[in-house]
């Protein structure tokens, strides 16, 4: 049987993805619905010739006028246009009072709030399913912090953030509704308690694997409700976001005080100038974008536990993750799965599995980290559980306690002059062979290597970087940031960053450095290489450690 779906705002940023997913289904026939039939023409027209496998129509329609419902007769309408702030519901009663399902991706967090109560006895009495807040937030968010948090005994911080990329494209709505709340009062759980901050307040750097270090603020969303309602978090709730582009987020951040001051009740009046601004500065930035979300509290076994599970996407992806959970949810109902009836919000309604379906042909990227806060071996505190599926002689090296190993290694050493004077100012070796002896002397602030390549002797600290998963590397006023993500048979240092004298350095004029330890036939093998765009190679080495003594 033939599905008739009416796709209202599919033009749109999120719209136009969505639209592609649903146009993969042969029992769907797809109307698209916006105001401009020009832009509808034309996103036909590339679903075509992509290959769609729906029969897909176009139709004008302005969703401030649900009446042209009628006209369409649809057995679903989804809704992605926006914004949603201040919105009303006639949209969805009109469609549930018509037999429809109603999906929509709203943000808003009064909309959403609303919601239910609105809709959930219409849509029971035509024995429909009526959804808000299909898209990231609450849908992909509320999914995967169930599942890292399952089984924990408490749960005391939870965050969630996204930061898109500079370069990734944004409809008119997304900057109407960042706006509608930037300095304005936002209520957040915090310090256990319900408090007010301005909206963009809080300002914080955060890492994503993957990407690096983004700033994120507080931003006004539906989980500042939903994530202290449906999970028992003791101090701290927040939903973050923020701008690729430092200055861009910064400035931002300045024309938010007029609003916490008084002097202009809303920024959104400006949003055509702002977008515009935004528009010229995204080639500054990258087509890169993510999100995190992070929890700490007390796991299964009551120890003090971290989680963070990244999502990653590259080539511009990024838009379609928003429109990931709608999609689902449309392919639960045309096969039968989603059952319920009536109206909900979009949170612990589908599985972190189900949403990432829709993505699996696109270049996004997902990982789990977890840590050991109060862990006295650095690596386990960086790693959590999967420090326990590290090789041995990688846990009997980085295990705490005094170690001494011995072994042999190759140097080698760069014909530049940076390199060589690199190689007098840390005590590097010169080229060739050599014996090795390290010994390594780990508390709980972390591991200082003292390296003797023959006669040559250098040392250096690691410690925590803070952020999950990273640490710091120094070398006297120098400090390297590194991931510490397990690899196979080992552990691989992704470089994150570098500074000096404590002062945060531009990654792109530092090294480029490729680092690991790993087990090789019983004995710990590592391999260090260091370069530089500017005068290639530095210094590298190579060995293994196979005599141990602790």
């Amino acid at each position: 049987m033939t599905r008739r779906v009416l796709l209202v705002g599919a033009t749109g940023t999120f719209g136009s993805r969505l639209a592609a997913m649903l146009s993969r289904h042969t029992q769907i026939e797809l109307i698209l619905a916006a105001r401009r039939v020009d832009a509808l023409q034309s996103l036909r027209a590339s679903l075509l010739k992509s290959g769609a496998a729906a029969r897909i129509l176009v139709q004008p329609f302005d969703r401030s006028r649900p009446e042209g419902l009628i006209e369409t007769s649809p057995w679903l309408v989804v809704d992605a246009a926006g914004p949603f702030q201040g919105s009303d519901y006639r949209l969805a009663l009109a469609a549930v009072r018509q037999g429809a399902h109603y999906i929509d991706l709203a943000d808003a967090r009064d909309y959403v709030a609303g919601f239910a109560d609105a809709l959930d006895e219409a849509a029971r009495r035509a024995g429909v399913l009526a959804v808000t807040a299909a898209s990231t937030i609450p849908a992909l968010s509320h999914a995967v912090l169930a599942e890292l948090v399952k089984d924990w005994r408490q749960i005391d911080d939870v965050m969630v953030a996204l930061s898109p990329g500079a370069r990734t494209t944004r409809g008119p709505s997304i900057v109407k509704a960042l706006l509608s709340y930037v300095g304005r009062p936002v209520r957040v759980l915090r310090v256990g308690g319900w408090t007010t901050v301005p909206g963009w307040s809080g300002l914080r750097a955060i890492h994503i694997p993957g990407l690096g270090k983004r700033l994120v603020s507080i931003c006004e969303t539906p989980d500042l409700d939903l994530l202290p309602m449906r999970f028992p978090i003791r101090r701290e709730a927040l939903f973050m976001a923020g701008h690729e582009i430092m200055p861009v987020h910064l400035g931002l951040t300045l024309l938010s005080l007029p609003v916490r001051w008084g002097i202009v009740r809303s920024l959104r009046r400006f949003a055509g100038l702002l977008h515009t601004a935004a528009d010229a500065t995204a080639g500054f930035g990258s087509d890169r974008g993510g999100m995190i979300v992070e929890a700490s509290g007390r796991d299964d076994m009551d120890r003090p536990f971290r989680a963070r599970w990244a999502l990653w996407a590259q080539a511009g992806a990024g838009p379609n993750v928003p429109a990931a959970p709608a999609a689902a949810l449309v392919r639960s109902l045309l096969l039968g799965k989603e059952t319920r009836r009536g109206a909900m919000v979009c949170a612990g309604i589908l599985e972190r599995g189900d949403i990432l379906h829709e993505l699996a042909e696109l270049p996004i990227h997902t990982r789990l980290d977890q840590g050991l806060p109060e862990s006295t071996v650095l690596f386990e505190r960086l790693l959590g559980e999967k420090w326990m599926l590290l090789p041995s002689s990688v846990r009997a090296v980085h295990g705490g306690g005094h170690i001494t190993a011995s072994g042999h290694a190759i140097a080698r050493i760069g014909e530049n002059m940076a390199a060589r004077l690199l190689r007098l100012v840390l005590g590097l070796p010169r080229t060739g062979k050599h014996e090795v002896e390290v010994v390594l002397e780990q508390d709980h602030r972390g591991e200082r290597w003292t390296r003797r390549f023959g006669s040559a002797q250098f040392s250096s600290n690691l410690t925590d970087a803070g952020a999950l998963g990273l640490f710091e590397e120094r070398f006297g006023l120098l400090r390297f940031i590194f991931d510490l993500e397990p690899a196979s048979g080992g552990v691989d240092w992704q470089f994150c960053g570098w500074k000096f004298a404590g002062l945060p350095l531009p990654k792109r004029f530092g090294p480029h450095i490729r680092a690991g330890a790993w087990e090789v036939d019983g004995c710990y093998r590592f391999r260090v290489i260091v370069a530089h765009p500017w005068t290639g190679l530095l210094f590298a080495y190579r060995g293994g450690l196979p005599d141990i003594l602790s």
